[in-house]
C-alpha cells in the first residue's frame, strides 16, 4: 500500500480500548465522532471527540471553568504533522497535539484497509502492562448522520 491509498477523508465508526483479557473500553463513548484526513503532501490531521459533550455556560472560547476545561479536554483529542505508510503501519510525525507528551514524537499505527474502511490499531499503550491496545475504525468519506 502506498500514500495514495490513504489520502482522502476519513469519518469514525468506532473507537475502542481493548484490554488484554478481553475487556473492552470506549474512551470517547460508544458514538464517538471525527475526521482523519491524509493529504496528497504528506501532511495528516485527526479530531477525535466524545459523541456527547457539554457546553461551556459561556460564549468566549479563551473563559472557561477548570471543570469545562478538564472536561473538554478529557472528551477530545486532536494531532496534526505528517505521514509515512509503510508495509505493515502508517507512522504519524506529530508537530501539533492537544497531548503535549505527542508533540515531536513518532506514533505508529498498525493498518488494514477493507471495504472503504479503514482500521487502525496501536502497540499497547501501557508498555509495561502490555495493555490497551486502540483499535479504530474509519470509513471513507463523511459520514452518514
Amino acid at each position: 500500500m502506498d500514500r495514495y491509498d490513504l489520502t482522502g477523508t476519513w469519518s469514525l465508526l468506532s473507537y475502542r480500548l481493548l484490554g488484554s483479557r478481553g475487556r473492552v473500553r470506549h474512551p470517547y463513548g460508544e458514538d464517538p465522532a471525527g475526521y482523519l484526513l491524509y493529504m496528497p503532501d504528506g501532511f495528516m490531521a485527526v479530531s477525535i471527540m466524545a459523541g456527547r459533550r457539554g457546553l461551556w455556560a459561556g460564549t468566549d472560547i479563551r473563559r472557561q471553568t477548570e471543570r469545562e476545561a478538564a472536561e473538554a479536554t478529557r472528551t477530545y483529542l486532536s494531532y496534526s504533522g505528517t505521514y509515512e505508510v509503510l508495509p505493515d503501519r502508517v507512522v504519524h510525525s506529530i508537530q501539533v497535539s492537544l497531548f503535549p507528551n505527542w508533540t515531536g514524537t513518532r506514533q505508529e499505527r498498525f493498518y488494514r484497509l477493507t471495504d472503504g474502511c479503514l482500521e487502525l490499531s496501536t502497540s499497547p499503550l501501557d508498555a509495561e502492562r502490555h495493555e490497551p491496545r486502540a483499535h479504530l475504525v474509519w470509513r471513507r468519506g463523511a459520514p452518514a448522520r
